[in-house]
């Protein structure tokens, strides 16, 4: 027997199955689907007759952009006492040793002291000392009149927010964290092993990685 609501009850019958039929055709995939998607398929390490592991040939790594061709070779900075322009690829030819700095941090002023030594022992015309302030807001004066205070002698410059960019793509973000004491040095034919960082380097330890990069 049909009452006066009956029509109205198998509308909202209705309404019903095609909400249940949509939510169906648009369920999201199952975690197990997400998981396959997102993994890598790298080769397995593997271990040799002595025990030692090989890693997998095809596990990517960061490698250094080199040569002059690489951006933050060629990307210009200006020495903070003479205000002269100059970018790390015009030092061809010469073993550079590069260091991140600021004039807030110990660490530092410690290791500079241990390059100055260096450059005291060294005395050579084959080598080139730059150190870059990753303090971006100070002034080239500022810099210059903190770098003579301390005695060091070798050249200095402020990085633009651009130049400090083009090293942390190139080498990593411990290059703006100078409390590592980050550095790195250009060989003579213009390559580098990359990125040093960690602890405060000896006076040996420094003179054996720059007589290594110039080949003597």
């Amino acid at each position: 027997m049909m009452t006066a609501h009956t029509p109205r009850i198998w509308g909202l019958t209705l309404i019903f199955a095609l909400m249940l039929t949509a939510c169906a055709a648009v369920a999201p995939p199952s975690p197990t689907s997400a998981v396959t998607t997102a993994t890598l398929d790298l080769a397995a390490p593997t271990i040799d007759a002595g025990g030692v592991l090989i890693p997998p040939t095809d596990t990517p790594t960061l490698e250094v952009p080199q040569g002059a061709e690489a951006a933050w070779m060629t990307t210009s900075f200006v020495n903070a006492r003479t205000g002269e322009s100059f970018t790390l690829a015009d030092f061809a030819g010469k073993t550079v040793f590069v260091e991140s700095m600021a004039t807030w941090c110990s660490n530092c002023r410690s290791q500079m002291r241990n390059v100055r030594d260096v450059i005291g022992i060294l005395n050579s015309d084959d080598f080139v000392f730059i150190g870059l302030s990753v303090e971006t807001n100070i002034t080239a004066a500022d810099l210059a009149s903190y770098v003579d205070a301390q005695e060091f002698p070798w050249t200095f410059a402020v990085m633009s927010p651009e130049s400090l960019q083009l090293l942390t793509d190139a080498f990593g973000r411990s290059v703006t964290n100078p409390p590592v004491t980050p550095h790195f040095v250009i060989k003579p034919d213009g390559t580098t092993d990359g990125l040093v960082a960690g602890q405060i380097h000896s006076v040996e330890a420094l003179l054996a990685e720059l007589n290594t990069a110039n080949g003597s």
